[in-house]
């Protein structure tokens, strides 16, 4: 059966320099590559793409489509933590979910956002959602 291997994120971002600044010094990425108008960034599964566009409309003027990315994470607790010490605008903070998650989220300079989650020990969202079933 085919599969998908690995997902990559693209985003416009109105500053190149500014957003890939955010993402490395703030949010823990690594810059893999970069060409000109583009930087490739990753931290652990998750790659970035970000595309230098100017002209485009930022995300934080649609604040209801805004979300890009739901991140599993090992220590949400511990990266909630580092996200604070860094400055970094939270848009919900760290909680229990009733659907077995414990999450918190996060606003980009361009105001896409970004919600970070870890399984709470002995949940599983595949149970919640089958209970509903």
């Amino acid at each position: 059966m085919p599969e998908i291997l690995a997902s990559m994120f693209v985003l416009a971002v109105n500053d190149l320099a500014s957003s890939r600044r955010f993402y490395v010094e703030k949010l823990g990425f690594t810059e893999d590559f970069s060409v000109d108008g583009w930087a490739f960034l990753s931290r652990g599964a998750c790659m970035l793409r970000l595309g230098h566009c100017p002209e485009a409309k930022p995300m934080s003027q649609a604040r209801d489509h805004s979300w890009f990315a739901y991140l599993h994470v090992r220590d949400a607790a511990g990266l909630y933590k580092e996200t604070l010490k860094k400055g970094v605008e939270i848009w919900h903070p760290l909680e229990d979910k009733p659907w077995g998650m414990r999450e918190f989220a996060v606003v980009t300079p361009d105001g896409h956002r970004i919600v970070f989650g870890e399984e709470l020990p002995g949940q599983s969202a595949a149970k919640h959602a089958s209970k509903k079933a």
